[in-house]
């Protein structure tokens, strides 16, 4: 997962709106979004490493992992942060915080954003922060907390606007945001130890390349009524729309 919007008590109708992009190498094997038997929640699965990187639970918890972009990264063995999706959708009562924090070494860096659908939590393992996702637009990406890279700005900016300025919320008009392929200028590209071509290719909210790019959107949205929808879609390495995929979230648990 590569980049996440979360607009909470924007909108009059829809107080929580998460829109979502995994971002990874298309030969990385990967199951789309379904309904696990064990653990109980609705999730894709990376099916290298056995986690995922985005998913609900049955109780109403949410979870979802970026991957701090950060190099060159450590030579130790790590542990997968996909893992830590489903640490974090468990239904347990452990302190996440301190969890997190004493687990940050096993994994490269990580922000993994977690709670309940009422109460989101991101914790930054790189610099050991976590904050309360507050009233307002966020976007977490690939970076500490407090960055805010150009195709961040950007997705805050469009789904600032679209919120404002549609009563009835559009579920494609997100996807359409999600798909924005425009990349940032030379000058405003993040320093993060990859070389330039690389940073070019990252700094659009959908990644587009033969090897590496945006292979799924997920857009969750839950109503005032506590309703929530679950809307998924994978892509071809050209971009293409592949799969779609619509959960109710009751519904799809009450099925199993």
């Amino acid at each position: 997962m590569c980049i996440l919007f979360i607009a909470i008590e924007q909108h009059p109708k829809y107080p929580l709106i998460i829109c979502a992009n995994r971002d990874e190498f298309h030969q990385r094997p990967t199951q789309a979004m379904h309904v696990w038997r064990e653990p109980n929640i609705l999730a894709g699965k990376d099916l290298q490493a056995g986690g995922t990187w985005l998913g609900l639970s049955s109780t109403g918890k949410f979870a979802a992992l970026t991957n701090f972009r950060k190099f060159p990264l450590s030579d130790a063995p790590k542990k997968s942060r996909g893992d830590l999706v489903l640490q974090a959708l468990a239904d347990t009562k452990v302190n996440m915080k301190t969890e997190l924090a004493q687990q940050a070494e096993q994994y490269h860096g990580f922000n993994l954003i977690y709670g309940s659908l009422k109460q989101l939590f991101c914790y930054d393992s790189v610099n050991n922060e976590n904050h309360q996702l507050s009233k307002g637009v966020h976007s977490i990406c690939n970076g500490a907390l407090d960055d805010i890279w150009p195709k961040m700005a950007r997705g805050e900016k469009l789904l600032s606007e679209m919120i404002h300025s549609h009563e009835n919320l559009s579920v494609n008009a997100l996807f359409d945001l999600m798909t924005n392929d425009k990349q940032a200028l030379p000058h405003l590209l993040p320093e993060t130890g990859l070389d330039e071509e690389w940073e070019q290719l990252l700094s659009a909210i959908f990644i587009k390349s033969p090897t590496y790019g945006t292979r799924t959107t997920t857009i969750i949205t839950q109503d005032v009524e506590g309703n929530v929808e679950t809307y998924d879609r994978s892509y071809a390495p050209s971009g293409e729309c592949v799969t779609k995929q619509q959960f109710n979230l009751t519904q799809t648990f009450n099925a199993y």
